[in-house]
Formats: structure tokens, sequence, C-alpha cells
């Protein structure tokens, strides 16, 4: 396959990007670099709503992976940042579902980012795809950017969206900052510990977003979650067994309200008990179903890493 990946350098993009060329695919890469033209295998792009000349390297690919977007954690939920979170995801989606509609030779697929946070704060509920959108500001953020995806299947473009969660692996993304506390013996539960975190290893996210590519009919909805979400105390039990360290502090909810404001709400004190039903119906088999087994072949991999 000729894939095309908007987001392919960051945290999810290069595994998936790294994947697909084992695989034996072609993937060209779409970046806002000004020195891309210097790789045959990437092209510069503006993720601004529009079409340029970029649109021409979607023509005639089997198939085009958004994973486009700031940060979300990267600072306080200050108005300008949380427009700034919005544009860069509803926008770039944009951009490409118009390429896509324009097209004289449109992808077979498009697999576009999404979220948990489409459901918002649903206490022990368990979540599947069908589970209705909450009201916040990261439910309204993931319902602009799948509306902006969804406009792309319109000429024949399979259209799949990964609602994904907390994704761990050694090598960067949020587990990066969960664990620097345990690091120093600091380690423990945040707020309450009974909000739900809907984690999944980054071997098994890929898997997904590689099931939904070549698949010939996966549309609509996919949770890029684990089968076993856990609490955010058990997640907290978990890691320090993995560091073999304690996790005797407790963060009250409050301390983190005010170190953080709106976002420690959205993304520390409440969560979701997200399931990937879809995959699972559709017989994807998890490498890593628990945060034991994910978390012991992480810090495994830390281990080996730092001995040779």
């Amino acid at each position: 396959m000729r894939t095309v990946i908007a987001g392919a350098t960051g945290f999810l993009g290069r595994a998936l990007v790294g994947t697909l060329r084992d695989d034996g695919h072609d993937v060209v890469v779409l970046t806002r670099d000004a020195r891309a033209g210097a790789d045959p295998d990437t092209v510069q792009w503006t993720p601004d709503g529009e079409v340029g000349e970029w649109a021409r390297a979607l023509d005639g690919a089997d198939a085009v992976v958004n994973l486009a977007g700031a940060p979300i954690a990267a600072r306080r939920w200050t108005r300008a940042q949380k427009q700034r979170i919005l544009d860069s995801r509803a926008l770039a989606t944009r951009s490409l579902a118009r390429a896509i509609g324009r097209a004289r030779h449109p992808p077979r697929v498009f697999v576009s980012g999404s979220g948990v946070g489409y459901y918002g704060s649903r206490g022990d509920e368990i979540v599947t795809e069908d589970t209705a959108p909450g009201n916040d500001f990261l439910a309204e953020v993931c319902q602009a950017w799948e509306a902006e995806a969804m406009a792309a299947g319109g000429g024949g473009t399979r259209v799949a969206l990964v609602r994904t969660g907390l994704v761990l692996a050694r090598d960067g993304g949020a587990l990066e900052q969960m664990k620097r506390p345990f690091a120093f013996f600091a380690g423990g539960v945040l707020g309450s510990g009974r909000q739900y975190l809907p984690w999944i290893h980054r071997d098994d996210w890929v898997g997904i977003v590689r099931m939904l590519l070549l698949s010939g009919d996966a549309g609509g909805p996919f949770n890029g979650t684990g089968p076993s979400p856990v609490t955010n105390e058990n997640f907290t039990r978990a890691l320090a067994r993995a560091m073999r360290r304690p996790a005797l502090m407790r963060v009250p909810g409050f301390v983190l309200k005010a170190a953080l404001g709106e976002m420690a709400e959205s993304l520390l004190l409440t969560g979701q008990r997200a399931v990937p039903a879809r995959a699972l119906a559709m017989g994807y088999r998890f490498t890593y179903a628990t945060i034991d087994e994910a978390l012991a072949a992480i810090f495994a991999s830390t281990t080996r890493s730092i001995s040779h």
C-alpha cells in the first residue's frame, strides 16, 4: 500500500510509520517543515483548512492517516490554548478531507485520530463506541474533529475514527511524565483514585490502526484502548510494581486543580471506562491485555536498553 500520514513525526506516528515500512508499504509523510523537499517520501503541507499543492500526494494513494494536532497537555488551558488545540485538529482534518474529496483517484480508506475524551466524564460506566458523547471541552473538540473527518466519506472513501486513550510505551508519551515522581520515590494516587484510565500499549494501538487500514469494510469509530481499563489507583499500584518503587503519596484533587486548572479535571481527575468493543468484535487479539503485562514489557525493555 501507499499510505500518506499527517502527524507522522509524533509519538504515535513514528511507530506507525516504522511498522508500515517494515511490512513493505510505501509511506509518504506530510510535514510543516520547510526542508521537506530534500526527502522524496516527505511533503510539506499547511494544515489550515485549505488545499494546496501538497494534495497531489493523496491522489492515487491507497490510504491516508491523520494524526495531526497540538499536544493536549503541553500547557495550561487558557482560552488561546484551547482554541489552538481545537484548530490544530479541525483545520488539519478539514484540509485532508477536502483534498480527498477533490482527488481524481481518492484513497480507499481514511483513518483519522480522535480521543476517548469524546465521551466526557463517565464514572464507572462501561463505555463502548455506541456511548453518547460528553459535553465538556475535550468532548466538543473530539466531536468537531470527527465531523471534519467524516466529510471525507462522500466519494467512496471508507472513514475510520480511532478514539485513542492513554498510550503507553517506553520512549515518550504520557508515561514519561507519569513515571518521574516514582523515580524519586514520590509516586502516588491522584485525587480519589477511583477515576478510570483507558490505557493501551502503543504496539496494540499500531495493531488496531493497521487492522483498520487493511480491512475492507471497517468504518466509523473504534476505541483505541486496551480491553481492561483500570482505575487511577490500580494503575498507580501497577506502575509502582513495575518500577519497584513505593506508591505512598496521594495528591488531592484541589492541589491538581490549583496547579493545572481545567486540564486537571478533564485529564487527571475524571476518566472513561472505555473498552475496544468493535476491535474485539473484528477479532483483534491484544498483545498486552492487562496493565501489568504492558508495564512489565515496557520496563523490561527499558532495563535491557540501559544494560546494553
